[in-house]
């Protein structure tokens, strides 16, 4: 009875040891990052020469901190919205001219990052710059924040122009003092894009494409970054001069969760 006892004894603390050195692995598998479809590539692989400014990971955005789901700065789209952009910045660099994105995939959990940061009615630390004229419950009923993105279906980009040979932006300094975003080029903030009337994700009419307010140079850039793009297959969204999404989408009706890094890409192939 005692050998017995004591066999028993053996086998529970045996299968307790197995339970708890299995226990983290299943833990970790339960908690790991969706990865990318085979489709989605890295846009440096496609083509180098595009810059990449990706607005997101810093905290050089209306929301004033790095997005849930960007943890490298790395521009990530469908293959072919990635080949199509390509195709333009070959016929950009003849004109002297470069792309430069700002964001490309975004994933569901950054924009209900924005929805949350939108919803806190008390953070306004970017209103200065971003949305100077616009009072923030309106974010919603004015289409500025959504709880669905097309850029997390992987074949939506922010883009803009930059003249060659393209200077550095120097890098956002958390604090200092904010200029509007439609304030004239040499106020706002310093940005090597070509002057296109406002800033990147300036919450304004303005940002509109063909806000008949915006004239002379500034709408002759936008309707260069318009007609390349979409001679090749991309979109404009008309509130957003920057805002192309490649035709037809690979992926129309689903919105990915996989985080912004290599290893989401590399663990899918």
């Amino acid at each position: 009875m005692t050998r017995l006892t004591t066999v028993a004894r053996a086998l529970i603390t045996t299968f307790a040891a197995l339970l708890a050195s299995t226990a983290p692995t299943a833990t970790a598998q339960a908690s790991a990052d969706p990865t990318a479809p085979k489709d989605f590539v890295a846009l440096r692989s496609v083509d180098p020469t595009i810059i990449q400014e990706m607005r997101y990971v810093t905290a050089h955005n209306f929301v004033s901190e790095r997005i849930d789901g960007y943890k490298q700065p790395l521009c990530i789209l469908t293959r072919p919205a990635a080949e199509a952009l390509h195709k333009a910045q070959r016929k950009l660099l003849r004109q002297g001219y470069t792309l430069k994105v700002y964001d490309c995939y975004r994933p569901q959990r950054a924009v209900d990052h924005f929805v949350r940061w939108a919803e806190d009615l008390d953070d306004e630390a970017m209103k200065g710059e971003f949305y100077p004229n616009v009072d923030k419950t309106r974010l919603f009923a004015d289409g500025y924040i959504a709880a669905k993105s097309g850029h997390s279906r992987g074949s939506t980009l922010d883009v803009t122009l930059v003249r060659l040979p393209a200077k550095p932006t120097r890098p956002y300094h958390p604090g200092e003092p904010l200029v509007p975003c439609f304030a004239p080029k040499g106020e706002r903030f310093p940005d090597n894009s070509i002057d296109m009337g406002t800033g990147f994700d300036c919450f304004d009419t303005l940002s509109h494409t063909l806000d008949p307010r915006i004239q002379g140079r500034q709408r002759a850039n936008r309707l260069l970054l318009k007609s390349t793009l979409e001679g090749l297959g991309f979109v404009n969204l008309p509130e957003e001069w920057w805002h192309y999404t490649f035709k037809p989408e690979t992926h129309p009706d689903t919105y990915f969760d996989f985080p912004v890094s290599r290893k989401s890409l590399t663990s899918a192939h």
